[in-house]
């Protein structure tokens, strides 16, 4: 996929591509296609960030919440969307042993009881074990700063998601 093809795409189209670069909130990829054409995949993400950037904290907050809990319920019921079920595999989180899993479970809920949101980390640049690490170590951050950090794994994970899809994405041929 090229910038061409990108920059000449319907509202939908790229709606159906894009809209999951931020999990679960389609309304972010719908605001930042006004702003087509875009000069390269960096312009694209940082129209994406600075959307995001734009928000009060409780529309920070809510992007937070949109995250599933790592190995948690999403993934037990097979409700993870495609990307976050491929994240979570490749970290690992699919394959816990029932006390890592007990112990995952335990610490999503302190920090979701402490913070109001689910842990947010960027899964496909860790592996359990730095997950589980990092979970136990943010309970100990303040709210202000947890919801940076947050904010900055959801970029990352942005980053990546459409990094993959600029190289991975076979579109349809239109007849």
């Amino acid at each position: 996929m090229d910038l061409n093809t990108i920059n000449s795409m319907s509202y939908e189209e790229f709606l159906d591509i894009f809209g999951n670069i931020i999990e679960r909130c389609p309304i972010i990829t719908a605001a930042i296609w006004s702003q087509f054409p875009f000069a390269s995949v960096t312009e694209l993400e940082n129209s994406v960030y600075d959307f995001i950037e734009s928000l009060p904290l409780t529309g920070k907050e809510g992007i937070l919440r949109c995250h599933p809990d790592l190995a948690g319920r999403d993934l037990m019921r097979g409700t993870l969307t495609d990307e976050s079920q491929t994240e979570q595999a490749q970290a690992g989180l699919t394959a816990l042993t029932p006390k890592e899993r007990e112990t995952l479970n335990l610490l999503n809920s302190q920090y979701k009881a402490k913070f109001g949101f689910p842990f947010v980390i960027c899964a496909k640049m860790s592996d359990k074990n730095k997950i589980m690490r990092e979970l136990a170590s943010r309970l100990q951050n303040e709210q202000s700063q947890e919801l940076q950090i947050g904010i900055a794994e959801v970029k990352k994970i942005c980053h990546l998601r459409v990094n993959d899809l600029f190289l991975n994405v076979k579109l349809p041929t239109k007849l």
